[in-house]
């Protein structure tokens, strides 16, 4: 089995884990669909626990999903309302073909997480 480099999997892979702190409890640990673009994690999302969290706290943790080949990260979290970036937005529909601008009929997906690495545990990109 050929060895992807960590740049083909944070473009390649589907979902990554996120870990965001919650005051007196225990972290809060996810799997949700991401696109690596511009350098940064991109994560569309509702407004719920992890988006609150954030807000209090915007350090977060990340992490593809093989732990044999782990590829972790820690960074700052900066959340955004619609309209989303350009760049952002197609980088979704490639990946994804889901366009992010585009209200849901609930309404659900209201909010961009940008988070920029501030250190990478492993796997740092190459």
């Amino acid at each position: 089995m050929e060895q992807r480099t960590t740049i083909e999997r944070l473009a390649e892979d589907r979902n990554v884990w996120m870990a965001t702190s919650r005051a007196g409890h225990p972290p809060h640990l996810v799997p949700i669909w991401f696109v690596w673009t511009e350098e940064r994690f991109w994560i569309c999302t509702s407004q719920s626990v992890k988006t609150r969290n954030l807000l209090t706290d915007p350090h977060l943790t990340l992490s593809l999903e093989n732990g044999n080949a782990p590829v972790v990260a820690e960074g700052r979290a900066t959340l955004h309302e619609r309209p989303y970036p350009d760049s952002v937005r197609a980088a979704f529909g490639e990946k994804y073909q889901w366009d992010i601008n585009r209200p849901d009929e609930d309404g659900a997906y209201d909010v961009l997480i940008e988070a920029q690495v501030t250190r990478w545990v492993f796997g740092e990109p190459q």
